[in-house]
């Protein structure tokens, strides 16, 4: 499917590893012009090395979303070579495996953290991207969430800090000063994903017994993958999907269905 979005320009926070990776390449194939994130320089390196094979133009920026210094940092640069983007993916975040089972033994440090690296970097990109997306009359804002951010589950620090990703998506998208002038804000809630070296990959490696077991209640029998999470981010970002606005859409093979049974 051609989703028409040749020409903009896009900025994938967290765009060098899993879900943002896929994201990333995906809309360069698009031919979208690409800024990706990274507080890793060996990350940003190897993506670079992806988006040369790809082709069309892109950004690598280290950036370290728990300084809101380096947030700022970033942007600056994507508005002195680009103005501004036309497509925004709140994607970094996580902290779901941190702290402990225990609430009372988990540090406040880790509450605010994964506050930070989840609401705080999807608001400040957010409120520095809306003004160009503004000028152009169109935009696309959209926020990778969690299904823990529709439903209660997860570590707590986790699951509010979602459930407050999407509070936010769904304000925006109320704003008729903004959605009136072409803009829609929008989450997806990923479930179950396989990502190289992350909690499932990892969990599958050192007891594969329980992993097996929980996949093997999944309505689908498997986990998902980053490129299906991407296909689905292409159709948020194109004007295929003009009136979704204000969603937080499941993409989970049916796992939030049954949260009970997990």
């Amino acid at each position: 499917m051609n989703f028409e979005l040749e020409g903009k320009k896009a900025l994938i926070t967290g765009g060098t590893h899993g879900i943002g990776k896929a994201i990333c390449e995906a809309l360069a194939s698009e031919g979208v012009s690409i800024a990706f994130l990274s507080r890793s320089e060996i990350h940003l390196n190897q993506q670079k090395e992806v988006h040369k094979k790809i082709g069309g133009e892109f950004l690598a920026l280290k950036c370290d979303v728990l300084d809101s210094k380096e947030i700022d940092y970033a942007w600056e640069k994507i508005e002195k070579t680009w103005g501004g983007v036309d497509i925004l993916i709140n994607n970094v975040g996580g902290g779901g495996r941190w702290g402990f089972e225990e609430i009372t033994k988990t540090p406040l440090n880790t509450w605010n953290e994964v506050m930070q690296k989840n609401l705080g970097a999807a608001t400040q990109f957010t409120t520095l991207a809306i003004p160009k997306m503004l000028q152009k009359n169109w935009g696309r804002v959209i926020t990778v969430t969690s299904i823990y951010g529709n439903y209660i589950g997860g570590r707590p620090w986790f699951n509010i800090a979602k459930v407050a990703q999407n509070v936010l998506m769904k304000n925006l998208a109320k704003q008729k000063e903004f959605t009136r002038k072409g803009l829609t804000f929008n989450s997806i809630a990923p479930g179950a994903v396989m990502i190289p070296e992350t909690g499932w990959a990892e969990l599958k490696e050192l007891n594969k017994k329980e992993y097996d077991e929980f996949v093997e209640k999944l309505p689908l029998g498997r986990l998902g993958s980053p490129e299906e999470i991407a296909n689905l981010v292409l159709f948020l970002a194109s004007d295929k999907a003009g009136l979704i606005n204000g969603a937080s859409i499941a993409i989970d093979g049916g796992e939030s269905a049954f949260l009970g049974e997990f």
